[in-house]
């Protein structure tokens, strides 16, 4: 079997999509405890830390995605993407900061 270039792009898209695939599961638990952070228990703490670990596993499925396309993984809008997400937790958490 040859291994030609229409091959090794082939297999870096499945490596990509397994690699983005595996990352949902961390991304689950981090919802799961950010629910639980800001809504049971009320930790500041632990909502920065889910909330630094999501944004990086988030960022991480961008990253393997983009790479198994075989594009730059530098992109200004991945970064305006986190945005919205990052300013609804800053407002369901500042309460609890100014508190």
């Amino acid at each position: 079997m040859q291994q030609g270039p229409v091959h090794q792009s082939f297999v870096q898209v499945l490596v990509g999509i397994v690699a983005a695939s595996a990352l949902v599961y961390p991304l689950v638990l981090c919802a799961v405890q950010l629910v639980f952070a800001q809504l049971v228990v009320l930790d500041v703490a632990a909502v920065v830390l889910w909330l630094g670990v999501a944004v990086g596993c988030s960022t991480a499925v961008v990253a393997a995605l983009r790479w198994g396309a075989g594009r730059p993984v530098r992109s200004p809008w991945l970064l305006a993407g986190l945005l919205p997400p990052a300013a609804f937790e800053l407002w369901l958490v500042w309460p609890l900061v100014t508190a």
